[in-house]
């Protein structure tokens, strides 16, 4: 939170610098006239035709008025104005937590239902995950990417809003179509262990096996449980689907691929827990269970939501400005032109 902004309403973030309102004024009071100046200055031809422009006109006093407003303006935009809005409440946990999300080839199998409508795997989890994220206010909140390799989406952030952005704009095969569970574990506690955090929780999430990466996901789970991690695992997928084939309809288990042992494993070696997602319900529900295992603290931090309005009093100085250099130069165009094509042009003019 900025400097100043203790109270509701608007307010200066640098107030000081409204100190130097008088400063152009000190300035010009202090310049001394150059030594023969009137002999020493560059004639221009038709400098003396735009002087009797201006000439008469009283424009002087205006244009200083101008300008000492512009100078105002510049140094109110400088000063950083901002909105400061009514005190907002974050629950404090001190957990750091990673969601590890399959995006692998297999995740667009459409085997889940979502609003009434086929959908495949990966859109329901945006829709369960985003929920959970948006809903772990005073968590850090990670996102871990991956199908043949896996990837840091989202460093650990107490934003959880663009988390879940993030999560809802992820696609299929983005980071290959195979799936390195081990992978995404390692990278997982690569990024887990460089914080201090009380709690550090992985939430991983995927429908299928190992099939790729450079390290097995028990090999990986050894090191997690070294570092204190405690892994979720979830299963996706259903367990029957009615798919249309040369022969005509037949019943498939389209989860054949899921290695649930391995996922129960890796969760009951960290002090974790397994679940099974056979539909979007079933999803949301697991997600619930998770909020009750790593329960949002109440402990709370009191903040302000602070709202920058410099570009306000910046875009007024610019008018300002242009509008002064505009007063100066078109009266001076005319003026500016040869006497005899001056005279052309307003006989011209005349009806």
């Amino acid at each position: 939170m900025a400097e100043g902004a203790a109270v509701e309403g608007l307010t200066l973030a640098w107030p000081w610098l409204l100190a130097l309102a008088p400063l152009p004024w000190l300035v010009r009071r202090s310049m001394k006239p150059a030594p023969g100046g009137a002999l020493q200055a560059l004639r221009v031809p038709w400098f003396e035709r735009v002087r009797e422009g201006m000439a008469g006109t009283g424009k002087r006093p205006v244009l200083a008025l101008v300008a000492g407003l512009a100078w105002l303006v510049l140094l109110l935009a400088a000063a950083r104005p901002q909105w400061v809005g009514e005190i907002e409440t974050l629950p404090i946990t001190g957990r750091d937590l990673l969601l590890a999300v399959d995006i692998s080839g297999s995740m667009d199998t459409q085997d889940m239902v979502l609003g009434n409508k086929p959908v495949n795997r990966l859109a329901v989890v945006k829709k369960v995950a985003g929920e959970f994220i948006q809903g772990r206010k005073g968590d850090r909140v990670g996102l871990v990417l991956f199908g043949s390799r896996a990837y840091l989406q989202t460093p650990l952030t107490f934003d959880t809003e663009t988390t879940a952005i993030l999560l809802e704009e992820s696609e299929i095969g983005l980071a290959g179509r195979e799936t390195a569970i081990g992978d995404a574990i390692g990278l997982s506690v690569k990024r887990l262990r460089e914080d201090a955090a009380s709690e550090r929780v992985l939430i991983l999430l995927t429908d299928g096996a190992n099939t790729s990466g450079e390290v097995q996901p028990m090999q990986a789970t050894e090191f997690a449980a070294r570092e204190g991690l405690r892994i979720y695992t979830v299963g996706v997928g259903a367990d029957e689907m009615m798919v249309q084939d040369f022969f005509g309809s037949r019943l498939v288990n389209p989860s054949a691929d899921l290695d649930e042992d391995t996922l129960r494993a890796i969760a009951e070696r960290t002090g974790g827990a397994y679940f099974r997602a056979r539909d979007a319900e079933a999803l949301a529900e697991i997600y619930g269970q998770l909020d009750e295992l790593e329960p949002v603290e109440s402990d709370q931090e009191a903040i302000r939501p602070v709202d920058e309005l410099f570009f306000w009093p910046l875009a007024a100085a610019f008018a300002l400005v242009l509008g002064g250099v505009m007063t100066v130069l078109l009266p001076g165009v005319r003026w500016a032109l040869p006497r005899g094509e001056a005279g052309v042009r307003s006989n011209r003019a005349r009806p």
